[in-house]
């Protein structure tokens, strides 16, 4: 049996860990960025161990970089690893919502109803950072309810240079329109039964982060390797 400070220990990683990893793919870390346990444990008012075991989990999902005679840098964005998240995720999910075609219930399709009709709510008020959490939501449930919640956790663990360069993105042209849109034209084509339309829907929604990927690189080329 785990020890009350182990757990507390483990609680507190975890807490670091989520933080952290949260600034870095919102951008409130900047690629590039050099950051230090001492700084971070001052911040968060925690001890440094907890902290260095999150950096070591951060670095194994590449988001940042251990080097011992630099320090702690924010990984840069790699495109690479962008394009392969981007490529993961369209294998994936275009099965995946071809199986909530098949088999959502009336139930299931009122909680996806509800995550799109909250999105264009706050579309409507301008709430982009809490678009962008009901986006990913989206994608979850659709995972969620076709009991693969597992498989979601795992495109976790591969996709944050991806969620990196669309709130980059999205932060600069301010496209968030497109997707809701095509969130919503996804829930008809489920509520249709129809998987060839969503799957087709699906493949192009992943596919728009390849419009932006020059022009970001371009625009922002400090935060790119």
């Amino acid at each position: 049996m785990e020890s009350i400070s182990t757990v507390r220990q483990g609680s507190t990683r975890e807490y670091v860990y989520n933080i952290l990893k949260n600034d870095i793919i919102n951008l409130e870390i900047k690629p590039g960025t050099r950051i230090s346990e001492k700084e971070i444990a001052h911040r968060l008012q925690v001890s440094r161990t907890p902290v260095r075991e999150a950096f070591m989990k951060l670095a194994q999902e590449e988001l940042l970089g251990i080097y011992p005679q630099s320090g702690t840098i924010v990984s840069r964005i790699d495109l690479n690893h962008v394009e392969e998240a981007r490529f993961v995720r369209e294998n994936i999910e275009r099965s995946i919502v071809k199986m909530a075609c098949m088999d959502f219930t009336e139930e299931q399709l009122f909680i996806l109803e509800t995550n799109v009709t909250m999105q264009e709510l706050c579309l409507e008020k301008g709430t982009h950072q809490r678009l962008f959490e009901l986006d990913e939501e989206f994608h979850k449930i659709l995972f969620e309810q076709c009991g693969k919640i597992r498989t979601w956790k795992m495109i976790n663990q591969l996709k944050s240079h991806f969620d990196r360069l669309r709130i980059l993105g999205l932060a600069s042209n301010k496209d968030w329109n497109d997707i809701v849109i095509q969130h919503k034209q996804i829930f008809t084509a489920i509520v249709q039964r129809n998987p060839q339309k969503a799957e087709e829907l699906m493949i192009n929604h992943l596919r728009l982060v390849n419009d932006h990927k020059k022009n970001l690189k371009q625009d922002y080329p400090e935060y790119f390797l």
